[in-house]
């Protein structure tokens, strides 16, 4: 006998059990947004400062969002901004590091 399939409308676009993530949402966003802005000013030598801080906060609140998250869809999305602002930090590291060099 076939099962009856419910539809799947409870929950927002990265609640995937039914239930609101706030702070796991926000983590996520500023997490993607800092990974982003380390990936691009990293592809510039004199920008290093600003990526490698950026790489580092970034880092820093996407394992913290990964710690509490609670949905596959945030773990992706945190993975995604962690690995964008693995790469700017390191690169930023490499052009100069977090206090130009010093």
């Amino acid at each position: 006998m076939a099962q009856a399939l419910r539809p799947n409308t409870a929950g927002g676009l990265f609640a995937t059990d039914g239930k609101a993530h706030p702070l796991q949402d926000t983590l996520l966003a500023v997490t993607l947004v800092l990974g982003i802005t380390a990936f691009i000013t990293a592809m510039f030598h004199h920008l290093h400062l600003l990526s490698s801080w950026t790489g580092l906060v970034g880092i820093l609140t996407g394992a913290y969002g990964q710690w509490i998250s609670v949905t596959t869809r945030e773990r992706f999305g945190l993975i995604v901004g962690l690995g964008a602002a693995a790469v700017g930090f390191f690169l930023g590291m490499a052009h100069g590091g977090l206090f130009g060099g010093l």
